[in-house]
């Protein structure tokens, strides 16, 4: 024991602990030496700590209010004379949880997500893949990817690129019931719907000039653009697929974009955190890097 603070600890212990018995084991001393702490620190305050008898220790009120004193003491000195390293790791450490819509989700912000995570061990990823837009303020989220318009006072946002939206079908549809000379003419072809999932009815399809198209009769219904994307491929379908599902397929000649002059203007993409108070650098990190990688990987409606 060379100093007040070797006795705080051992006092800290002793108050959590059933006897100075036990609180010496804890600490890998000898019950002498928690006695003799202890009695430096009455010294020092000039009050009882603990009240002894042959058969219990049992701490005083004064020695309850202390060692919450000293525990919270203790741990800010702690901090501050821990290594620099240290801290840094510390504050990488802990849950970010992040919400996407669900294909956008899964094909762009995930990657980055799992190179983030192997960089990073300490930082524990939730991701919430949802096409509904949740309020990152009443359902705790750290941070969102949303496409279109976010208007929320509460949020810093990003704009990181643009995605395109565009009718597309199989060669083998296009080959089997032609190409559609206008906007009009989808209502007498396959089409597919999405489905809204907060209302149970399909989505509108934009076009330019602030038209849109409701799908008549679809001949395939789906809430999920991957599965879409899947039907439109095996040619059961025409849909309107935003450009990071559908241009792979373009390129390897699997799609077929059609009615390209009517295409509505592209949507933002938009990466946002909540302004409630300091930012953990766990946090930071995370935006930072989903920022960084949708950026990289060009959304632009290209």
């Amino acid at each position: 024991m060379n100093s007040l603070q070797d006795a705080l600890r051992i006092f800290v212990a002793a108050a959590d602990a059933k006897n100075f018995r036990e609180a010496a084991t804890r600490l890998g001393l000898s019950p002498q030496a928690v006695t003799r702490a202890i009695r430096r620190l009455e010294d020092h305050f000039g009050e009882t700590l603990f009240h002894r008898t042959t058969r219990q220790t049992r701490i005083t009120e004064f020695g309850t209010a202390k060692a919450a004193e000293a525990a919270a003491t203790l741990s800010q000195l702690d901090e501050v004379l821990r290594p620099a390293e240290k801290r840094a790791a510390a504050a990488m450490a802990g849950r970010v949880r992040i919400t996407a819509p669900r294909a956008l989700g899964r094909l762009l912000v995930l990657p980055v997500l799992t190179r983030l995570a192997v960089e990073h061990p300490g930082i524990a990823i939730d991701i919430r893949l949802s096409d509904e837009l949740s309020d990152a303020v009443d359902e705790q989220i750290d941070i969102g990817v949303r496409m279109g318009v976010l208007s929320h006072a509460r949020s810093v946002m990003r704009r990181v690129g643009k995605v395109a939206f565009g009718v597309h079908a199989s060669p083998a549809l296009i080959e089997r019931v032609g190409v559609p000379p206008s906007v009009e003419a989808l209502h007498a072809l396959p089409t597919s719907a999405l489905i809204n999932r907060n209302t149970n009815r399909p989505w509108h399809w934009f076009f330019s000039r602030e038209r849109t198209l409701l799908p008549q009769q679809p001949a395939f219904f789906t809430d999920d653009p991957a599965a879409e994307c899947e039907a439109v491929l095996a040619g059961i379908a025409f849909a309107q697929l935003p450009d990071y599902l559908a241009r792979t397929h373009v390129r390897a000649g699997r799609l077929v974009e059609v009615l390209e002059k009517d295409a509505p203007p592209p949507w933002d993409v938009i990466v946002y955190r909540p302004q409630r108070g300091p930012v953990p650098a766990r946090v930071r990190l995370v935006f930072d890097a989903i920022v960084a990688g949708l950026k990289d990987d060009g959304q632009d409606g290209s």
